[in-house]
C-alpha cells in the first residue's frame, strides 16, 4: 500500500495535474470560437478525455490538418486532484493546531471540488418567459427536445407523455409511456431547415399531418453551436397502435402554435404529437405584475432590467411578492430565478431558471479557505511576536 499512497499524494503528481489543466482550459478557451462556451465545457470539462483538432477557419488548415491533440478531461483532472489532495493528509498530515489552516484550506479545495461535480451532475437550467398580466407554471430548456403525446380530453388538465429525443435513434421502436402507442423513428435530425415546396407534393415518409397538407421539405444541416442559435430538433415518427401502424408524422420544435395541432387518434381517443423544447412543470404560476427597463436619459443604453412578480403555490400559505433585477434573483421551492432577458417589445420577461442543489457549496468552500488563510497567518503571526518579545 506504500507504493499507489507515495504515488498519489506525490507533489510532482500535483504539479502535473495543475499542468495538465493550465493546457485544457488554453485548448478549451480556443475552441469556444468554433463550438461556444456551452458545448466547450460539455467537450472539454465534463469528459474524462478530450482530444483537441487544429481548426477548420484557421490558417494554414492545409498544413496542420493532422494536428490532434489528446489530454485528459476535466473530470478526470477533478477526480485525480481530489485523489491527490486525500492521500497527501493521509500520508503528510498529523492534525494539529499549528496546522489547523492548512487543513481549512484543503477542506474548502475538497468541498470545492465536490460542489462542481454535483453541479455538472444535478444542476438544470431553463428559461421561463412570462408576458404582463399573464402566468406560467412551467419553464423550458432551451437546448433539449422531447417527443410529446399530448392528451386534451380533460376538461382541467392535459397529461403529457414525453420521450427524450435522446431515445430517436432511426429504425428503434419506443413505448410511449402510460398509453397504448408505440412509436418507431424513421428518421432524426439534430438540425434541419423546414420549407415548403412549390412544386406540389413531395416524397416524404410521412404521410399524416401537416408535412403532406403543406408539402414541407427537409434538408438536414449540421447542428450549431452558437450561443444566439437554436438546432431545429426534426424527426419522421411513425406510430403503432394495438393493433399496428396508425401513420407516420413529421414533428419539429418549429412546428408550434402556429400551426394546426397535429393529431393520433385510436379509437375515440386521441393526442396531440409534437417536438418541443423539454419542459419542467411546477406546483406554483409566476404571474408577470410589471416589467420595467430603464435606459440612461438620452441614450439606448440600458442600466436596469426588472421584473415585480407574485407567485401563486398550490399551498396558497407559500405565496410570495417578490422584485428580480440583475444580481438579485428570487429563490423559491429550490429555485433560483435570474432576470436574463425580455422580448415583445418590453411586455414579455424571460427569467432564467436554475436548480443547483449544491448551489451554497462554493460559498462554504471559499468561506472556509479564507478561514483557513487568516487562522494560518494569525499562528505564524502570534509566533512571530512572540519571538520579536524574546
Amino acid at each position: 500500500m506504500i507504493g499507489p499512497f507515495k504515488f498519489f499524494s506525490s507533489l510532482k503528481l500535483t504539479v502535473v495535474l495543475l499542468a495538465f489543466s493550465m493546457m485544457l482550459i488554453f485548448f478549451g478557451t480556443l475552441d469556444q470560437v468554433q463550438y461556444g462556451i456551452w458545448h466547450t465545457q460539455k467537450l472539454y470539462f465534463e469528459s474524462f478525455f478530450v482530444v483537441w483538432s487544429y481548426p477548420e477557419q484557421a490558417a494554414n488548415y492545409d498544413k496542420l490538418f493532422w494536428l490532434h491533440i489528446p489530454m485528459p478531461g476535466g473530470y478526470l483532472l477533478g477526480g485525480m486532484l481530489f485523489i491527490n489532495l486525500i492521500a497527501a493528509h493521509i500520508t503528510r498530515f498529523k492534525m494539529s493546531w499549528k496546522k489547523s489552516g492548512i487543513f481549512l484550506v484543503h477542506l474548502g479545495l475538497i468541498l470545492l471540488l465536490v460542489s462542481e461535480l454535483m453541479t455538472d451532475l444535478v444542476s438544470e437550467e431553463s428559461q421561463m418567459p412570462v408576458n404582463e398580466g399573464g402566468r406560467s407554471n412551467y419553464s423550458q430548456g432551451y437546448r433539449d427536445n422531447e417527443l410529446v403525446f399530448i392528451d386534451r380530453s380533460h376538461p382541467e388538465h392535459d397529461t403529457v407523455h414525453a420521450i427524450p429525443v435522446e431515445l430517436l435513434k432511426p429504425g428503434s421502436t419506443v413505448k410511449v409511456p402510460d398509453s397504448p402507442l408505440s412509436i418507431r423513428t424513421v428518421n432524426y435530425y439534430p438540425n434541419a431547415e423546414l420549407g415548403r415546396s412549390q412544386a406540389g407534393p413531395v416524397d416524404s415518409p410521412a404521410d399524416q399531418g401537416v408535412a403532406v397538407k403543406m408539402a414541407i421539405v427537409v434538408n438536414p444541416k449540421e447542428e450549431t453551436y452558437a450561443e444566439n442559435a437554436i438546432n431545429t430538433a426534426t424527426a419522421f415518427i411513425e406510430v403503432l397502435g394495438p393493433e399496428g401502424p396508425i401513420g407516420t408524422w413529421l414533428v419539429s420544435n418549429v412546428i408550434d402554435d402556429r400551426f394546426p395541432p397535429q393529431m393520433v387518434s385510436v379509437g375515440e381517443q386521441s393526442w396531440e404529437i409534437a417536438i418541443r423544447f423539454t419542459r419542467h412543470y411546477y406546483p406554483f404560476e409566476v404571474e408577470l405584475i410589471d416589467f420595467k427597463h430603464d435606459k440612461y436619459p438620452g441614450t439606448e443604453i440600458p442600466f436596469n432590467y426588472s421584473s415585480e412578480v407574485m407567485v401563486y403555490h398550490n399551498d396558497s400559505t407559500k405565496n410570495q411578492k417578490a422584485l428580480i433585477y440583475m444580481n438579485h434573483p428570487l429563490r423559491y421551492e429550490g429555485l433560483t430565478f435570474y432576470q436574463a432577458s425580455f422580448a415583445n417589445q418590453d411586455t414579455t420577461s424571460i427569467f432564467q431558471v436554475v436548480r443547483n442543489p449544491g448551489w451554497v457549496l462554493p460559498y462554504v468552500s471559499v468561506l472556509l479557505m479564507g478561514l483557513g488563510m487568516c487562522v494560518q497567518f494569525g499562528i505564524h503571526f502570534v509566533k512571530f511576536l512572540g519571538k520579536q518579545r524574546a
